[in-house]
């Protein structure tokens, strides 16, 4: 894809997002790889529904900006998974509801945030793990996702928001939407009795998409 291209996607793919309500106000923010493998990234304080194309933070192959508006505070973030995971050419991460009223819950298993009530966010996210409450803008964030050694792509900071890693912008964008559709279903059933999917039912969407799955 060019460069130009890819600018028209990342914008097409957030204004998305915030027209439904996967994000709002200047949360969230939004990085992807280029052919000459520097990044894309959406500036500080902008609108997922108002990004403009001209004006992406444009990084080069060695991790300087050379182009555009300063990026997102959320840079050491997306830079950890970029330099963990060689699969990832983009992250995004959002302030999606459901999933953050999730994350405050008492129960949750920080190492496998999502339960398996369906086999779509196993397929698209593998386990995700629950990261504790940071600072908008800490480095330390980054170097929470630096200590899974590359070994998740996805993360759920408390009290903040997802951060999913994919192959491409439109890869991300639908893993962390599954992501936030399983938190919602969660929370609709909490209190209920629902019927997840059994260990065996789980190894064996794991087995067949050949998802990144550690017992």
């Amino acid at each position: 894809m060019s460069e130009s291209a890819l600018r028209e996607q990342i914008c097409l793919l957030a204004r998305s997002l915030f027209e439904r309500g996967l994000t709002h106000g200047s949360t969230g923010n939004i990085s992807a790889r280029t052919e000459d493998g520097g990044l894309l990234v959406s500036p500080t304080g902008t609108s997922f529904g108002r990004l403009d194309p001209a004006r992406l933070s444009k990084f080069n192959d060695k991790g300087k900006q050379i182009e555009g508006d300063r990026p997102t505070k959320e840079m050491p973030l997306h830079a950890a998974f970029y330099d963990t995971r060689s699969t990832a050419g983009a992250v995004v991460h959002l302030h999606s509801c459901h999933s953050v009223a999730l994350s405050m819950l008492p129960g949750i298993d920080p190492e496998n945030f999502l339960p398996p009530l369906t086999p779509y966010a196993i397929m698209q996210l593998g386990k995700v793990k629950l990261l504790p409450i940071f600072v908008p803008g800490d480095p330390a964030m980054g170097e929470a996702v630096r200590g899974l050694a590359g070994k998740r792509s996805a993360v759920m900071l408390a009290n903040h928001g997802p951060v999913v890693a994919a192959k491409d912008v439109e890869a991300a964008c639908n893993a962390i939407e599954e992501l936030e559709a399983t938190a919602r279903l969660t929370l609709l059933l909490r209190g209920e009795q629902p019927i997840p999917l059994n260990r065996e039912q789980v190894h064996a969407v794991v087995s067949k998409f050949d998802v990144e799955w550690d017992d």
